[in-house]
């Protein structure tokens, strides 16, 4: 059977002791499936080794093993009174995701706000990506992944940055094209603020004499400058265009390497037409691997549509970029909201070029389909999509039949969750 389930724990209502634990397939489609309760997966059974702890404000117990081998159980775990919260999948140990109650999820929250050590690390990141793709997938409302992350100005920790970071720039690519998306940037700058100001900067990359920080603080620093470049905190605006500029001024990249790629993209993003030449001139000379790809990849951040289509083209028909770059150019164009309908009409227009050039290769056209549609969200777009592989008879195959499947639940969080997010938000930024 396909997929992966999705375990709900929730306190039994006749007896507040014992826990109801359920599975169902995991369905990114779930609003639809709940309409239609003769959905194909809907007998999947899976024998789940299930592992759950209680805890409270100050303590979490040891974990209790379950197997889950029916689609209902109840279980008796410990003494559970009304502040006591429980836990699945502890350190997502199991391939499935953990819903609860919305009680738990508040007492959980509560935890995370008031004293998030007392729950590990792998969860506190097991929780934020669960909370957001239940919320995604329309298990859960829209307020709880947003509400967990507002913790995280006490996260010192690598593990939940890097999950709050993937969560927080998925759901991005999914609103960013909505009228009030300034208010989504807003919520998210108040949470990365706090850390970014507390970890600044990695030193410049030619003070030699500083001592390196280590590597988990460094991949953590470099999460918060991410996030705090790719939503708009100004400072971290400021000193990317600042680092750009020296090296334009004086012919040394002094860029510490770990961050060239924040800042070759904020500085394309929010700098002149000028600087997307001088990135582009220093591809051309650069001998590094790594330092190409980079440099090739901030290209697409430009928010120029001509700069964006000469990339596109130029990546299909320049001896400047080697085929194993050019899908990545196209995914990269196709990540951002200025360049995503341009990324997705040169692949429909140049599809026969690419599937000659690498149809072979099923790994790598898989990706280029997968990158080029994964954020389209319109039903103009949706249609688009159907049209298209109708029209290429390609409807068996497994990368557009995926395609089309996630721009379906797109358009259909479109629809039915994305006025409840922004409502939300709007609510939260008024209080």
């Amino acid at each position: 059977q396909m997929g992966y389930p999705v375990v709900t724990i929730v306190r039994n209502e006749t007896n507040v002791d014992i826990l109801t634990i359920t599975q169902e397939h995991f369905l990114y489609e779930h609003n639809r499936k709940s309409t239609n309760s003769t959905s194909s997966t809907s007998g999947y059974l899976w024998k789940i080794p299930l592992s759950v702890a209680v805890g409270n404000s100050s303590h979490i117990s040891t974990e209790t093993m379950i197997w889950i081998n029916n689609k209902t159980e109840n279980h008796q775990i410990g003494m559970l009174d009304e502040n006591i919260w429980f836990l699945g999948n502890l350190n997502q140990t199991g391939y499935f995701r953990v819903n609860y109650d919305l009680k738990n999820w508040r007492l959980l929250i509560e935890q995370l706000m008031t004293k998030p050590e007392v729950i590990s690390v792998g969860n506190r990141a097991g929780l934020i990506d669960d909370a957001f793709n239940l919320a995604r997938a329309g298990y859960l409302p829209q307020s709880i992944p947003l509400e967990i992350i507002k913790y995280l100005y006490k996260e010192k920790e690598f593990l939940p940055w890097h999950a709050a970071s993937n969560v927080l720039l998925y759901l991005d690519r999914l609103v960013d094209r909505n009228k009030e998306y300034n208010i989504f940037k807003q919520y998210v700058v108040q949470q990365v603020a706090s850390m970014y100001l507390a970890l600044g900067w990695p030193e410049d990359a030619a003070n030699s004499s500083v001592v390196q920080a280590s590597y988990q603080t460094e991949e953590l620093r470099r999460k918060v400058l991410l996030l705090s470049c790719k939503f708009g905190i100004v400072h971290c605006h400021t000193k990317a265009t600042l680092l750009l500029s020296k090296w334009m001024e004086t012919g040394q990249n002094r860029i510490p390497p770990n961050v060239r790629d924040i800042v070759y993209c904020a500085g394309i993003s929010l700098m002149d037409d000028n600087v997307w030449e001088f990135i582009w001139s220093k591809y051309q000379s650069s001998t590094v691997v790594l330092e190409r790809k980079i440099l090739l990849e901030s290209l697409a951040c430009s928010k120029n549509p001509l700069l964006l289509s000469r990339l596109l083209n130029l990546s299909l028909s320049s001896p400047l970029v080697p085929d194993q770059n050019v899908i990545d150019v196209i995914i990269h164009v196709a990540k951002y909201s200025n360049g995503r309908d341009l990324a997705w009409k040169f692949f429909q227009e140049n599809w026969s070029t690419f599937n000659s050039r690498f149809g072979e290769a099923l790994f790598i056209i898989s990706r280029l389909i997968k990158g080029v549609t994964e954020f389209l969200s319109t039903e103009v777009e949706f249609n688009e999509l159907k049209s298209f592989v109708k029209n290429l008879r390609k409807g068996e195959d497994a990368s557009f039949t995926q395609a089309i499947e996630i721009v379906e639940s797109n358009v259909r969080w479109h629809d039915q969750l994305e006025d409840e997010l922004f409502q939300w938000l709007r609510n939260s930024l008024n209080s």
